[in-house]
């Protein structure tokens, strides 16, 4: 249950991410309102999750999983540049996650 909980928070932090570049600086209301609302269900996920998870094991893969997914759709949806050195990156923090996981597994 941790892993699908985990799952909503990412969900909910790379939702409330996206509809931030839609906010020109906080001044269009909407997506404003959805980024807040994003985030503290984000967050409220995240606290959910650590009450049965290490915080090491559940904040790396929020946070590397957040931003793969994130760097992936600015690549592929909002016209940024996708540079092989970009994509190393991406793939550096996927593999930075799958490591601490493994080491948190024994």
């Amino acid at each position: 249950m941790a892993y699908l909980t985990l799952a909503a928070a990412i969900l909910s932090e790379v939702v409330a991410t996206t509809a931030m570049k839609y906010t020109d600086g906080f001044s269009r209301l909407w997506p404003s309102v959805g980024t807040a609302l994003g985030y503290l269900l984000a967050f409220a996920l995240l606290a959910q999750t650590l009450k049965s998870m290490s915080v090491g094991t559940a904040y790396a893969i929020w946070s590397g999983a957040g931003t793969a997914v994130i760097a992936a759709i600015g690549m592929v949806f909002l016209g940024e540049s996708a540079t092989a050195l970009k994509v190393l990156g991406v793939l550096l923090v996927i593999a930075g996650v799958v490591v601490l996981n493994v080491d948190g597994a024994h």
